[in-house]
């Protein structure tokens, strides 16, 4: 079935409806375990009687998700002087900064 575009717009109008195009590079959608990474979106806001909803589609990709950022891996491994892998590790282990250094200072 083959909508014309006038026609939607006139009873999205209607409807009290409004789209509008954003114009974005890429969008990222966080979780707790990964990031879902849209490359070439096209994104759209939607506003129907004051709710607004994004509506998106591109090319998704997952990646998994880093706990901790390079500047808490450096922290650790001067605070506590081990190399990046044994930071990396006792942050994992740990679950935050201050617990890795402490672990591996005693």
């Amino acid at each position: 079935m083959r909508i014309n575009q006038r026609q939607l717009e006139r009873a999205m109008k209607q409807m009290g409806m409004k789209a509008t195009p954003i114009e974005a590079e890429e969008v990222i959608i966080r979780t707790a375990e990964k990031d879902i990474v849209i490359r070439n979106p096209s994104v759209t806001l939607m506003n129907a009687m004051g709710q607004e909803s994004y509506q998106i589609t591109g090319d998704a990709e997952e990646q998994a998700r880093e706990k901790f950022i390079d500047d808490d891996v450096k922290m650790v491994m001067d605070k506590a002087g081990v190399s990046e892998d044994e930071a990396r590790k006792a942050l994992e282990e740990a679950g935050d900064i201050a617990g890795a250094i402490l672990k591996l200072k005693s």
